[in-house]
């Protein structure tokens, strides 16, 4: 890819996201009664509540199907949340169908095998530090943090600095 990724940081509007491995570690706690549950991190979500709040469409594909993670992403204003997803390709264009989005003004964020296809479509394929080789070979950016570990701040912080939008929330927040 010859294009450095600061490049297209301007032109995005859209960010996509897995989930475990990317807004978690990717571990799995399993209680006694089967249920199933993962850690996510505050200030990924507090950088994905501020680009929801500066106008940025923001979607979930994740082939998990924990409703409780779909309930927090749900608080920080996430509407569209596609969970169970085996084949991501199909969510993605239902996706960028229904919103009228170009593929070049998307991020993704992704760090498994199943996220291979979607980052060959996408304008702006991005990884966790700690993503699976493949997915750092077809990356143009990788986050020098993990997943769960603040990899989605880093990636959400730099685009909405380009375009002059993350400064701007505190300014507003102070006055």
């Amino acid at each position: 890819m010859s294009k450095n990724y600061k490049e297209i940081l301007p032109q995005i509007n859209t960010l996509i996201f897995d989930v475990d491995g990317v807004l978690t570690d990717g571990t799995v706690t399993i209680f006694p009664d089967g249920e199933m549950v993962r850690k996510m991190n505050i200030k990924d979500g507090y950088a994905l509540k501020t680009a929801v709040d500066n106008g940025f469409n923001i979607c979930i594909i994740s082939g998990g199907t924990n409703q409780s993670v779909k309930k927090r992403l749900q608080g920080l204003g996430i509407k569209d949340i596609y969970l169970g997803a085996h084949n991501k390709i199909i969510q993605l264009h239902d996706y960028l169908d229904k919103k009228h989005i170009n593929l070049k003004n998307v991020l993704y964020m992704g760090d498994d095998i199943p996220d291979y296809p979607v980052m060959e479509l996408v304008g702006l394929p991005t990884c966790p530090q700690d993503a699976a080789p493949e997915i750092k070979q077809i990356s143009m950016y990788i986050s020098h943090k993990k997943g769960g570990k603040g990899a989605v701040r880093d990636i959400i912080e730099q685009v909405m600095k380009v375009q002059n939008k993350w400064s701007a929330n505190f300014d507003a927040k102070c006055d």
